[in-house]
C-alpha cells in the first residue's frame, strides 16, 4: 500500500472516530429540571433524563445518591427517596459522560395549575395589579410556565420552560390563581412552594385529558377509541381531544407533585352530565401521571352576563355548574364557588385573589389536614317536606348560615335582618316561583304562598344568580344546586 493511500485510510478512520465521538449525546435531564427549581417533599422524588444507550448516570442531592443506566432508548431515571422541606438552596448534581449541576434546589410543595384563560389571566392583569406585582417578593415561591400554545397527536417528551425565583420580573406574566393560591399556602405552610404553570385561553376540557382518563370513564368510549387512534400523522387542533395533553402535559410527567388546581368550564358551557364525566377522566389521567393521591380543585365557574328574572333558572352555564359540583364525589377534591365575584360583562373577573384563597382554603384543610379551616361554603346535602315548606340541609355549614354580602377585596360581611335571594320552588306540577327563604339553625327552610304543596327547591340555578347571598359564617359562598333532575 502507498504511502498516500495509507495516509487517505488514516484520515478516514480518524473521521470515522471523530463523528462517532460528535454523536456520542451528552447526559441531558427533562425539561423540568432546572436551577431554583422546588421538589415535592415527602414523596419519592423522579429524577430522568436522556444519554446514550446503556450509559451509566448517577445522580446526586444531599446525602442521596442513586444510579441509573439509559435504555436502548436512551432514558434513564432515578427515584430519590422520600425528602424533607428544605429552605436552603442545594444541587442537584447528575453525572454521566458530562455532569450537570443545578443551583438553588428547594425542597417543599408543587402543585400544577391549569386551564383556560382565567389560569392563565396574568397577574399583571388582575385587580390592584400594580400594587400585587410590586409586592410579588417572596423568594420561596418558584415558578415554571410552560410557554406557547402547542399540540401534539402522540405523547411529547419535551417541552420548553425554566423555573424562575418569585420576584415582580417574573411574577407579573405568571397566573394570577396559581400566584395567589401559591402565595397563602407559603405564608400558612411555611415552606417552599412549587407552581408549575400550563395554560391556554378558549380551550376545551377535552385536549387536556389524557387517553387513559378517557379510557377510564366508560361513558366516553368514543373519544377514548378516537385518541387510541392517533399516529404522528395524525392532524390535531387545539380542540382535539389529548392535543394539547400530550404536548404540554406530558411531558412534565412523572415529576412529583402534591395537586392541580383547574379553572376551566366555560368552553365546555353548553354541557351539563357530560362534562362531569370528563372531569372524572381529567382527575384519572393525571393521577396516574403524577400521583394516584393527586390532590384535585377546581373553580366552578362565575357568575357572567345579564341575570334573568326566570325563577326555573337552568339557563347558560347553569347545568356545567351543577356537574363540577357533582364531580365533588371524586376522591380528595375540592370545588371554589365565585358566583359572587363574577362580573356581568366580562367573562375574565379581575379578582383573582379571592379565587386563589378559595382554592387554597380548600388545600389547607382537606390536603394539609388544617381541619379548623371550614374548605368552603354551604354545599347542598338534602332536603325534606314541612307541609307547605322545604327543610334544606348542607355541608360544610362552619360557624352557622348568614346572609351576606361580598364587595370587591373586602371580607364578606353579615348583612342584619338580610334576606335571602334566588331560592325558587315548585309543586308536582314542575311550575317555580321565587321562594322566601330563611335560616333556621344549620338549615334553610323554603316555601311560597303560591306552592301549597312543594316538591323542589332551586338555588342561584342561573346564568347569573346575581343576588344569591346564602354563604356560611366563615364568609364562602353557599353553591348554586336544585333538588330536582326535571
Amino acid at each position: 500500500m502507498s504511502y498516500r493511500v495509507r495516509l487517505a485510510c488514516l484520515a478516514v478512520s480518524c473521521l470515522l472516530v471523530s463523528l462517532v465521538t460528535s454523536a456520542r449525546a451528552d447526559v441531558k435531564l427533562a425539561s423540568i429540571f432546572s436551577d431554583s427549581m422546588v421538589l415535592q417533599r415527602d414523596l419519592p422524588v423522579p429524577v430522568w433524563g436522556w444519554a446514550d444507550a446503556g450509559e451509566d448516570v448517577t445522580v446526586t442531592l444531599g446525602d442521596q445518591t442513586k444510579k441509573a443506566k439509559a435504555g436502548q432508548d436512551g432514558r434513564w431515571q432515578v427515584k430519590l427517596d422520600a425528602l424533607q422541606a428544605n429552605a436552603e438552596g442545594r444541587t442537584l448534581r447528575v453525572a454521566g459522560s458530562n455532569t450537570i449541576e443545578l443551583k438553588d434546589v428547594l425542597v417543599g410543595e408543587v402543585w400544577i395549575c391549569s386551564g383556560q384563560s382565567n389560569m392563565e389571566w396574568a397577574l399583571a392583569n388582575s385587580l390592584n395589579a400594580q400594587e400585587e406585582v410590586a409586592a410579588a417578593d417572596h423568594p420561596l415561591i418558584r415558578l415554571f410556565n410552560v410557554p406557547g400554545h402547542t399540540t401534539s397527536p402522540v405523547a411529547k417528551d419535551e417541552c420548553p420552560g425554566n423555573w424562575q425565583v418569585c420576584q415582580p420580573s417574573s411574577a407579573g406574566g405568571f397566573s394570577a390563581v396559581g400566584y395567589f393560591f401559591g402565595r397563602r399556602l407559603q405564608q400558612e405552610l411555611k415552606v417552599p412552594i412549587g407552581l408549575v404553570g400550563s395554560n391556554w385561553g378558549g380551550t376545551r376540557i377535552e385536549p387536556w385529558t389524557s387517553p387513559a382518563g378517557f379510557r377510564s370513564v366508560p361513558e366516553l368510549k368514543d373519544i377514548a377509541d378516537q385518541v387510541d387512534a392517533y399516529n404522528d400523522q395524525t392532524k390535531v387542533v387545539a380542540t382535539s381531544p389529548s392535543a394539547i395533553y400530550n404536548a404540554m402535559i406530558h411531558p412534565l410527567a412523572p415529576f412529583a407533585m402534591r395537586g392541580a388546581i383547574w379553572y376551566q368550564g366555560e368552553s365546555n358551557g353548553g354541557e351539563g352530565e357530560s362534562y362531569y364525566h370528563k372531569t372524572q377522566a381529567l382527575v384519572n389521567g393525571w393521577r396516574q401521571l403524577f400521583n394516584p393521591e393527586l390532590a384535585f380543585y377546581w373553580v366552578q365557574l362565575a357568575n357572567f352576563q345579564q341575570p334573568t328574572d326566570s325563577p326555573e333558572g337552568g339557563d347558560g352555564w347553569a347545568r356545567l355548574r351543577e356537574a363540577q359540583r357533582k364531580a365533588l364525589n371524586i376522591k380528595h377534591t375540592g370545588m371554589a364557588v365565585i358566583i359572587d365575584i363574577g362580573e356581568a360583562a366580562d367573562i375574565h373577573p379581575r379578582n383573582k385573589q379571592d379565587v386563589g384563597s378559595r382554592l387554597a382554603q380548600w388545600a389547607l384543610h382537606q390536603t394539609y389536614g388544617k381541619q379548623d379551616l371550614v374548605p368552603c361554603g354551604p354545599l347542598y346535602k338534602s332536603h325534606k317536606v314541612e307541609g307547605n315548606s322545604i327543610r334544606l340541609s348542607f355541608d360544610h355549614v362552619g360557624s352557622g348560615l348568614m346572609v351576606g354580602e361580598k364587595v370587591g377585596l373586602e371580607p364578606t360581611k353579615q348583612v342584619a335582618d338580610g334576606k335571602l335571594q334566588r331560592f325558587a320552588i315548585a309543586g308536582a306540577d314542575k311550575h317555580w316561583h321565587w321562594a322566601d327563604a330563611t335560616i333556621d339553625g344549620g338549615d334553610v327552610v323554603v316555601k311560597s304562598a303560591e306552592v301549597a304543596e312543594p316538591v323542589a327547591v332551586r338555588y342561584a340555578f342561573s346564568m347569573n344568580p346575581l343576588g344569591a347571598n346564602l354563604y356560611n359564617k366563615e364568609g364562602i359562598p353557599a353553591s348554586p344546586f336544585r333538588t330536582d333532575d326535571w
